[in-house]
Parts: structure tokens; sequence; C-alpha cells
């Protein structure tokens, strides 16, 4: 696959974020009991760093925990006491090096068209997908620009193409596309990506395609590592097409 990154007029000046006094750095990841979330937080831990993981499946989060050694707060990122928690762990541990807004919803299912759209599942699917995104940069921004950090929000193409069906879900994408546009312009000590990691293995894509199409898509185990180079080799900010 091709790797494209399309960065912005202004890249950053951040050096490679390192843990407090030389330690390990630390990311908070989103969504991180199963798919992505969880193959990104596998690769980090691998690589060194301390994390902190959230997602809504409890169960799933502490078996994430045992594997990757991380501290796990269980809860919906929608929710903004749960939020506060996140935030609070964060600057108890130093603040972040590197926030990782993975969680997401499909909204509707089965894909509704816009004529269509239930209003009340597009304000939910907004509030996670965009609103909480944008609410853990505010409350993490402090020590990521102390620490020279980065923020990856995981996109779509979704975001930028016209796909039947998608159009609820791809619309609060493409509000997530241009609030990380406008961060990275706005905070050029940070690193900030919007990536597009293509169709993975996940619960997400099977329940919008169905398990017979979704078995076809890459493991997200195999997408994680793309991430993780990607914050080592910390291009500038921009969108990024695995």
């Amino acid at each position: 696959m091709a790797h494209d990154i399309a960065t912005t007029t202004r890249p950053s000046t951040a050096a490679v974020p390192a843990g407090p006094a030389g330690g390990a750095p630390t990311a908070l990841v989103t969504g991180a009991s199963r798919g992505l979330g969880l193959a990104l937080a596998r690769a980090l831990a691998s690589d060194g760093w301390r994390l902190i993981i959230t997602a809504r499946d409890a169960a799933g989060l502490a078996e994430a925990a045992r594997q990757t050694g991380a501290t796990a707060l269980a809860g919906d990122v929608a929710d903004p006491v749960h939020r506060d928690r996140l935030a609070k762990a964060a600057h108890e541990l130093g603040g972040l090096d590197l926030l990782v807004n993975n969680a997401s919803t499909l909204g509707a299912v089965p894909l509704p068209p816009l004529a269509a759209y239930p209003l009340d599942a597009l304000t939910d699917a907004l509030a996670t997908n965009v609103v909480a995104p944008l609410a853990l940069i505010q409350a993490t921004l402090r020590g990521l620009r102390e620490r020279g950090g980065a923020v990856i929000n995981i996109s779509s193409d979704a975001a930028i193409g016209a796909y039947e069906g998608w159009g609820g879900y791809g619309l609060t994408k493409a509000a997530l596309d241009h609030l990380s546009h406008v961060l990275a312009v706005e905070e050029p000590g940070i690193a900030v990506w919007w990536v597009d990691p293509g169709e993975m293995r996940t619960r997400m894509l099977a329940d919008a395609l169905g398990e017979e199409e979704a078995s076809h898509a890459a493991d997200p185990a195999t997408v994680a590592p793309f991430l993780a180079d990607l914050v080592k080799r910390r291009p500038g900010s921009g969108r990024v097409t695995r």
C-alpha cells in the first residue's frame, strides 16, 4: 500500500518526545480493548511506552491492560466525567507525550441514506467521534505542549469520499479531519496527524458490511506498526494515508 503524508504549511518543530527525566514516554489510547486500539497499545508497549488505555468494554480492557501493563480506565469517551478521569490520570503521570483518539462509533446501523438518517444517532456519533477527541485534546494539551508531544486522530477514507450509506459516519470523520488540520496550524509545537488506516478486520467494519466482507480486510495488527513508526519518524503534521 502507498504511505502518503499530506503535510500542513507549518510542520511540527517539536523534537521526538521523551518521558520525564529521560524515562518512558506516556500515551493515552482510546478504544483500546480491541481492533486497532488494542494492536497499537501492544505495539507501543513493546517500544517501551507507558500507557493509559480506555474503552467501554471493561472486561476486554482489563485483558488489554494485562497484556500491555497499561493503566486501564473503562468508560465512554463521550462522558465528560470519564474524560476528566482520563485527564487526571495523564496529569498524575506528568502529562502526555502522545494522545491517540481511536475510539469511534459507526452511528446508525444498518447504514442509512442521509435522507433517512436518524438525527439522534447522528448527534451521538458527533459526540463520540468529534466532541470527545477535541475535549481530550483540550484536557491534555498543556502536557502535550510542555513535552512536545503528538496527537493521532483516527480518520477514514469516508471523510473525503462519497460512499452511499456512509454519510453520517463520514461527516463526523470529515469534521475530525478539519479539527485536526486547524489544531496543527494553531499548535505548531506539537505534531498532529489525522490518519486513514484503511479497511481493517474489525467489529465496526463487520457491523457495516457484514462478517464475510470484513473478513477480507487487513488485520489491525498489521496496521499498528505503521502508526508506531509514524510516531518514531515524526513527520510534519498532516493527513496520513496508509
